[in-house]
């Protein structure tokens, strides 16, 4: 007859979870959230457009499809020599040893959880000024003044880099966010190992869902809407028409002419997830050149962020507090523990999550 174990043996006894268990329930919790909202106002759920291949529920799937071809089709041509057996057998070989179970059920799991997780993101976001109509505008920027010593962030950086090139240069990179947003999330799911692929989509998951939350905890409009003064100066640009846009959706949404808005600035997400980018290229990519563009990336968002007035200090500070969290709480729940994942847990396909610790 045997023994049971004691209750301190069962406490060190890890508890074995799905690896892909914390990211459904993410995606469950923030489009609950958004689903009951909209219900609330009595507005649809919409999948607003994005200028990189139309609405996400498009551009996710075409980006995965696309990588899915890049992927097998030069690689088979290539090893093929255009001989059609060899290339064919080139397709086979790679599609066995890469294209497992595992990893399609990383890309199909992560692909449709990420696309519930940033939809219900944005919708949250343009319920906002519906739901919560106090801004805190004036304290923040009273802060980034006492900060900088009676100093607007946004004029001291036209002061110092100028208005013109500088602009344009700033506009690019941030504007560059907006793509990379989709084609980074299919890069990791398609190429990275599995267990960093997982841990990529649900700190990615974390850092929209969280951001949501800031929205509506510190509701702000940001100083270049704000306070529009504070960068007329600057050369017109992508990110200005950007700004105008979005002025104008915001104006015809809360006017009843508009289904969606996208003006929110505590915190920003452009900082949180530029940096959990940069975070993850350090903890799962070996190129040095590779990490150093993402880092590089990250400091230039930054700047484009307080440049434009996108965002004041506060912002881009609980941006980074967020990334942070999201980069932890990833690699927790998805068995991470350092550089070199553990390979029997990607190979299975699930993560040992420890309740004791």
């Amino acid at each position: 007859m045997s023994t049971p174990p004691s209750p301190a043996t069962a406490r060190r006894t890890p508890t074995r979870l799905p690896v892909w268990a914390f990211l459904v329930a993410t995606a469950a919790l923030i489009g609950g959230a958004a689903f009951l909202a909209s219900a609330f106002l009595e507005r649809p759920i919409a999948d607003p457009e994005g200028s990189f291949l139309g609405p996400s529920w498009v551009r996710l799937p075409v980006l995965c499809l696309s990588a899915i071809v890049i992927d097998l089709l030069p690689r088979a041509l290539w090893q093929g020599r255009l001989n059609p057996a060899r290339t064919w057998d080139a397709v086979v070989l790679r599609a066995r040893t890469h294209w497992t179970r595992a990893r399609l059920q990383l890309v199909v799991v992560g692909i449709s959880c990420f696309y519930v997780v940033y939809v219900s993101y944005r919708n949250l976001k343009s319920l906002l000024p519906l739901l919560h109509d106090e801004k805190y505008d004036r304290e923040l920027r009273l802060l980034d003044r006492f900060l900088l010593f009676g100093h607007d962030p946004a004029t001291l950086l036209h002061d110092l880099l100028g208005t013109d090139v500088t602009a344009h240069v700033l506009s690019a990179v941030y504007l560059t966010y907006i793509p990379l947003v989709a084609v980074l999330v299919t890069a990791w799911l398609v190429w990275s190992r599995i267990g960093y692929g997982w841990w990529f989509v649900t700190a990615q998951g974390i850092a929209w869902t969280l951001g949501a939350v800031s929205y509506y905890l510190l509701p702000t409009l940001g100083p270049g809407i704000m306070y529009p003064w504070l960068t007329s100066d600057l050369a017109a640009t992508g990110a200005s028409d950007l700004m105008d846009s979005l002025v104008y959706s915001r104006q015809g949404f809360l006017w009843g002419g508009g289904e969606y808005q996208g003006v929110a600035g505590f915190a920003s997400l452009h900082t949180a997830i530029a940096l959990l980018w940069a975070l993850m290229a350090s903890a799962t990519i070996r190129s040095r050149a590779i990490r150093t563009v993402f880092w590089v990336n990250f400091a230039l968002t930054v700047v484009a962020t307080l440049y434009f007035g996108w965002h004041y200090i506060a912002d881009d500070l609980a941006g980074a507090a967020i990334a942070l969290i999201a980069f932890r709480v990833g690699a927790r729940v998805t068995g991470q523990r350092g550089l070199r994942a553990p390979e029997a847990d990607i190979a299975s396909g699930r993560a040992v999550v420890s309740p004791t610790r």
